[in-house]
């Protein structure tokens, strides 16, 4: 498949793809007797998990040796366990973070809503 059905099917935009390929996330890439990208089937299974482990807040370099225990068939289940229970760490610690902020935003919403209301009936606003 050329490049734009890969960016297509992947929602990863051609530059980030061609960058993927730059630092090694995206090998499986030949290319054609006119030099277009020509890519497998399987990049857009590797690209899809490109994008989860990024949004999962893995760095590139994780992603990569990721991606290259999975290409050579030797994960450590141990090591990947372990990177595994950090990143779920990271995002629980995330979670705890955001439903604080949005606990303040919600008081901070429900005072706005109640000074609009007073200022409605007595023509100011008390911010």
């Amino acid at each position: 498949m050329r490049i734009a059905e890969l960016e297509y099917r992947t929602g990863i935009n051609r530059h980030t793809l061609r960058y993927y390929e730059k630092i090694g996330l995206l090998k499986e890439v030949d290319r054609t007797s006119n030099n277009y990208r020509d890519y497998p089937e399987k990049a857009v299974e590797r690209m899809n998990m490109v994008r989860w482990f990024k949004d999962l807040g893995f760095s590139i370099r994780e992603i990569s040796a990721v991606l290259d225990a999975l290409r050579s068939d030797s994960i450590d289940c141990e090591q990947g366990a372990l990177l595994m229970a950090e990143k779920k760490a990271a995002v629980d610690h995330k979670i705890t973070e955001l439903t604080r902020v949005s606990v303040m935003l919600g008081k901070e919403q429900r005072r706005l809503a109640a000074s609009a209301e007073a200022a409605r009936q007595t023509g100011q606003c008390e911010a």
